[in-house]
């Protein structure tokens, strides 16, 4: 914020409308740079756009992993860094394709199944919601087999 700020000569603070002015024009555009002189303009911002797109489905993947930040210094984890990125992406664009909807609506949907455990006198039972058909779709899209109802059972 302090960039759209003058101090006057008093010391106080001021709202510079000038310097928002001037950057008014360019909301909404990006400045890309890159190396290679030989590509075009559409091929750079494309190469962003999936660099993006890559990035996030690794943060997808990291919050349903529930993985901390990783930082990165030698090349080993570097690459691993990208790999899973590009795994991550792979797994989205999959179900994307496979299902016909986006990640965000497939994630959705998938994560109001839930495994409820049940503990009375007799024992106790592991068991998941019904299936909605919203998911029952997904599943069957995905070629993925229906989790089964009850998964443990102990008396």
């Amino acid at each position: 914020m302090g960039r759209y700020l003058k101090q006057r000569s008093d010391g106080t603070l001021a709202i510079d409308k000038a310097k928002i002015k001037s950057e008014e024009r360019l909301d909404g555009k990006f400045l890309l740079s890159t190396s290679d002189e030989n590509l075009s303009v559409e091929d750079v911002a494309l190469g962003y756009k999936q660099l993006s797109e890559v990035e996030r489905g690794f943060r997808n993947l990291k919050h349903t992993l529930e993985l901390r930040p990783i930082y990165h210094r030698k090349e080993e984890p570097i690459r691993s860094h990208i790999t899973l990125c590009f795994l991550a992406l792979l797994l989205i664009r999959i179900v994307e394709v496979e299902t016909g909807l986006t990640w965000c609506n497939v994630k959705r949907e998938l994560n109001r199944l839930h495994l409820g455990t049940f503990t009375g006198p007799a024992g106790k039972v592991l068991q998941r919601t019904e299936i909605t058909p919203a998911q029952k779709t997904i599943i069957a899209a995905l070629m993925a087999k229906e989790p089964p109802v009850f998964t443990d059972i102990t008396l």
